[in-house]
């Protein structure tokens, strides 16, 4: 098939080649010159715009948005739509809340424009190992697409498919993304456990490597959390400063929206906040508090 990709930062242009090797013609755009030239060393045909892209690709056209979620997907979305006619299709593989991607399908299907949200989970390693695909839309329209699907995923059959209608897609990697931010949480509570066992001299690296293998707790991002600690043992360097992309606080929204009790999500979130804070009011007033009323000592700054 042929597409246009818009953005060609790491995952969009890990995308393209990865749809290149794959047979199909790419062109792309990217605002960044420097991404564009990089893109066009991998088979990418970049141009300078959003309209130079639209007519670089035969009607009736498909282009897969791989931009970050807000401002930007949405500014790049009304920009393209006059540049569409009747029959393209438009796939957003980003993050988007999935509120957002329902408006923008219902504006899309008011000008006859296919419109797909396409939650892509497979970071950095999706170029060599395929993308996790979960997709929402126009059964017809995604089933078209299905030979692009086919090729970024880990297998033809393995890794994606169509979960519902518009929104969907977006919906479901929400969640997906909620349930990392739980299972992250808690093999970092583990290891700090571990680590903070003195008397055992525990070689972290060692452990993660025995779980890995056969244990009920193996799993990708223990995988990488092995990685991490084979190569900086003590994280040395790295503050502990961790940022949200907003899909977890999606995912506690959707939860209390639905009435449905998630508080390991919940809680994984508030720690992210937690981590931010260094100089915390909270935790002075609660050393203030336990020096009112039981006298206990407070240790100063």
């Amino acid at each position: 098939m042929e597409l246009g990709m818009v953005g060609l930062g790491r995952m969009g242009a890990n995308m393209a080649e990865r749809l290149v090797k794959g047979g199909h013609k790419v062109a792309g755009f990217d605002p960044g010159a420097d991404a564009r030239r990089a893109a066009s060393a991998n088979g990418i045909a970049a141009v300078a715009s959003l309209a130079a892209l639209a007519a670089a690709l035969p009607v009736p056209r498909v282009l897969w948005l791989m931009v970050p979620a807000g401002k930007i997907t949405e500014d790049t979305v009304e920009a393209l739509l006059p540049l569409l006619a009747p029959g393209d299709v438009v796939v957003d593989g980003g993050n988007s809340n999935y509120k957002d991607t329902l408006r923008r399908a219902r504006r899309y299907a008011e000008r006859g424009v296919g419109y797909v949200d396409c939650g892509t989970s497979g970071g950095v390693w999706g170029l060599k190992e395929g993308y996790s695909m979960m997709i929402g839309g126009d059964e017809k329209t995604v089933e078209s697409l299905r030979p692009i699907f086919e090729t970024l995923a880990p297998a033809k059959d393995q890794g994606w498919g169509r979960v519902g209608p518009a929104g969907s897609g977006h919906f479901t990697k929400m969640v997906h993304n909620g349930i990392e931010y739980g299972m992250m949480q808690a093999y970092a509570e583990g290891f700090s456990i571990l680590k903070h066992k003195e008397e055992f001299a525990l070689d972290l690296h060692q452990i993660g490597e025995i779980w890995r293998t056969g244990s009920v707790v193996r799993s990708w991002l223990l995988d990488l959390a092995t990685d991490a600690l084979g190569k900086n043992p003590n994280l040395d360097g790295i503050a502990p400063y961790v940022v949200d992309s907003g899909e977890g606080r999606w995912t506690v929204n959707a939860a209390l929206e639905l009435n449905v009790s998630a508080p390991v999500i919940t809680l994984s979130l508030m720690e992210r906040f937690r981590s931010r804070d260094s100089d915390s009011f909270a935790d002075k007033l609660l050393a203030s508090l336990r020096n009112e009323f039981g006298g206990h000592a407070i240790k100063k700054e």
